[in-house]
């Protein structure tokens, strides 16, 4: 099963986290694709009962093409810590409680690491993209990008958990890091890359 979206092509990003919406954004920009949120259409926030990445990014993409009418790409994400045992994992937006507070989230982490007797561990950023179509066609594209915790967080860039994320190989956190270059190395962009590799964007058409 293929799907295909020629330029011009209307695209849901199925998320109200505005932080998310812009980096997905930033990634379309060169398709000639023509991106709206899920929020700026009033979309409701379908509960996300997935047990992985990939289930719950299938249940929001469905949800945003049914409700728009219009092809649908929907984000779940989150951290993976191991010394909690991948938590917060698919519970990663949770964590930071109804306001969204990622500060309470980070703060969990630290505190769950000391309460092991650690100052940081090891831990990945996962990705699943889940392009959907209203007629019920989907593709799912997964990505991972592996680092280590700093505390306390570092960096006014990024969103979410970027402040005490720090990839393999750098020493700077994802929200210390120009956005451009998180971009180019993300968990999503690893996820993105692989949907281009699908060719869903056609530009010839």
């Amino acid at each position: 099963m293929t799907i295909r979206l020629p330029r011009g092509s209307t695209l849901v990003v199925a998320s109200h986290n505005a932080g998310k919406v812009r980096e997905i954004k930033a990634l379309l920009g060169p398709h000639g694709i023509h991106p709206v949120s899920a929020g700026d259409l009033n979309l409701p926030e379908p509960e996300e009962t997935g047990l992985t990445f990939a289930a719950n990014a299938e249940l929001k993409a469905h949800a945003s093409a049914k409700g728009s009418g219009h092809a649908a790409l929907a984000d779940d994400s989150g951290l993976c810590v191991d010394a909690l045992d991948g938590d917060p994992g698919i519970y990663s937006a949770r964590w930071a409680g109804p306001t969204k507070d990622f500060r309470i989230a980070m703060t969990r982490i630290h505190d769950e690491l000391r309460h092991k007797g650690l100052t940081t561990s090891k831990a990945k950023f996962v990705c699943a993209l889940c392009i959907a179509l209203p007629s019920g066609e989907a593709m799912t594209f997964e990505g991972e990008v592996h680092g280590a915790l700093t505390f306390p967080p570092r960096g006014d860039h990024g969103f979410g958990y970027d402040p005490i994320f720090v990839a393999d190989g750098m020493d700077e956190t994802f929200a210390e890091i120009d956005p451009m270059k998180k971009h180019a190395m993300s968990h999503r962009a690893k996820a993105f890359e692989k949907l281009l590799h699908s060719h869903i964007f056609d530009e010839s058409l």
